[in-house]
């Protein structure tokens, strides 16, 4: 158990690492508050040093760059923590939008946080939340999933996982692969509808928005887009509208596996594996939660 009381308390001596958007493109989306955090802090710690150089020389930041991404992270997150310790400030920045959304960024803070050292987030830029909020589909509910798995069987699986799930679901894709992942997506979700978003903020941002056979038929007729991709897909409906009818509903997860295991004689494993066919959960999200394993 541990309060953080970001900008009340001493710290212990140690310092703080504070999470720093940067645009996703349009550089005019920078805060005040994000280059006050840049210019005041000890240390900038960069997912591409020479990338934010350009961020850096563009609004006059001086502070000394250190990389930090995925291939580092171990030897690089070490000299950082040991840097917060000694009471340095640092500002994690990634090469465009929030630092901790699928980059190594999340585990910067998990570190901070099980050392008591203060970690302190700056709202900004996000292409999921944006590009969300512009594809005429449900903002109620939604679930941000990220990059699908590149094996085009564990990806089959994925989605499977996640066919069921009433609410708009989010991924992020490579151009090269995006077709690919359509195809995909129309196998494990029907023709539902999807819209597709591309250098958000920028010159040529572009929505390509209908139903998922639609989008593939436009994207076959001609070149394919440069930029990454954010999809949003419509969650599936029925799901939503049998939602309160579903046996299960007022079942604890651990209940529901235990009824699976007593009622029908089948090992845990395979409860599992049944509970979050039901749940339109991945079954590893079961299987932290009835073995209470923290995530």
């Amino acid at each position: 158990m541990w309060e953080q009381r970001s900008f009340q308390n001493d710290h212990d001596g140690k310092g703080t690492l504070f999470l720093v958007p940067t645009p996703i493109g349009n550089l005019d989306d920078m805060t005040f508050r994000a280059l006050e955090v840049l210019k005041k802090a000890d240390i900038l710690a960069a997912e591409d040093t020479r990338h934010t150089m350009k961020l850096c020389s563009h609004f006059d930041i001086h502070a000394p760059l250190v990389s930090y991404h995925e291939h580092n992270k171990k030897t690089s997150g070490a000299k950082l923590i040991a840097e917060l310790e000694d009471g340095k400030t640092i500002a994690l920045v990634t090469d465009a939008g929030t630092p901790g959304i699928s980059d190594p960024g999340a585990d910067l803070a998990a570190a901070c946080i099980e050392r008591e050292i203060t970690v302190v987030p700056l709202p900004g830029a996000n292409a999921a939340i944006t590009g969300l909020i512009a594809s005429g589909l449900s903002t109620d509910h939604f679930l941000f999933y990220g990059f699908l798995p590149r094996a085009k069987k564990e990806r089959g699986q994925a989605l499977e996982s996640l066919r069921q799930f009433p609410y708009s679901i989010i991924f992020y894709e490579s151009p090269f692969r995006v077709k690919d992942t359509l195809k995909d997506l129309s196998e494990a979700f029907e023709n539902r509808r999807i819209s597709l978003s591309r250098e958000l903020t920028k010159r040529y941002e572009t929505f390509i928005r209908g139903s998922i056979d639609e989008v593939i038929e436009f994207l076959n007729k001609g070149e394919m887009p440069k930029g990454e991709f954010c999809l949003i897909i419509e969650g599936n409906s029925k799901s939503e509208e049998r939602s309160e009818d579903l046996w299960w509903s007022a079942l604890s997860v651990q209940e529901h596996v235990d009824y699976y295991v007593r009622e029908q004689q089948i090992t845990v494993k395979d409860a599992i594996k049944q509970t979050a066919a039901d749940r339109a959960l991945p079954k590893r999200e079961i299987y932290r939660i009835y073995h209470q394993i923290e995530s």
